[in-house]
């Protein structure tokens, strides 16, 4: 089983949305319905520069759809997974060979094999938290309002 607790450090995903300018995300969709489309557009207006990365899109938020990671003529700061869990070691191996600083896996994309592979090659890993929950939690409107409490559910203490 995974330690999930060292890959959601506060400080450290706190230090990858400020340094952030360009987020690779992977799996993004052209479906304005699906999560990791509302993520992109989300990050391309807080300011983030978005790059989609799906082999069966051209064009996705107004930008170019590349087929893979590897593809991606700029350089990116963090790769953003929406993918099955048992895709993250070769989008690991991508992210260290294009020198990504951080590996963000979404919620529920984990993957011990991958997230080992991403340290080694000297890649931050966010793993099992939702890129934009956390914009919102440390640098968006959740932290101005005062919620910055490192913690969100529906769940009222107490009720556990």
């Amino acid at each position: 089983m995974t330690d999930l607790g060292r890959y959601q450090d506060p400080s450290a995903i706190q230090r990858v949305l400020h340094t952030a300018r360009t987020v690779a995300i992977v799996g993004l969709s052209g479906n304005d319905l699906r999560a990791s489309h509302f993520v992109g557009y989300y990050l391309k207006r807080r300011g983030y520069r978005v790059i989609p990365v799906n082999p069966r899109e051209e064009r996705i938020l107004g930008e170019t759809s590349y087929a893979s990671l590897l593809d991606v003529t700029v350089p990116v700061d963090v790769v953003n997974v929406f993918r099955a869990p048992d895709a993250l070691p070769g989008i690991a191996r991508d992210a260290v060979a294009i020198g990504a600083g951080a590996l963000w896996c979404q919620f529920g994309v984990i993957n011990e094999e991958g997230a080992r592979i991403a340290e080694d090659g000297g890649v931050t890993v966010i793993m099992d938290r939702c890129i934009k929950v956390e914009h919102a939690r440390y640098v968006g409107r959740m932290h101005w309002l005062g919620f910055n409490t490192q913690r969100i559910t529906s769940v009222r203490a107490g009720l556990q």
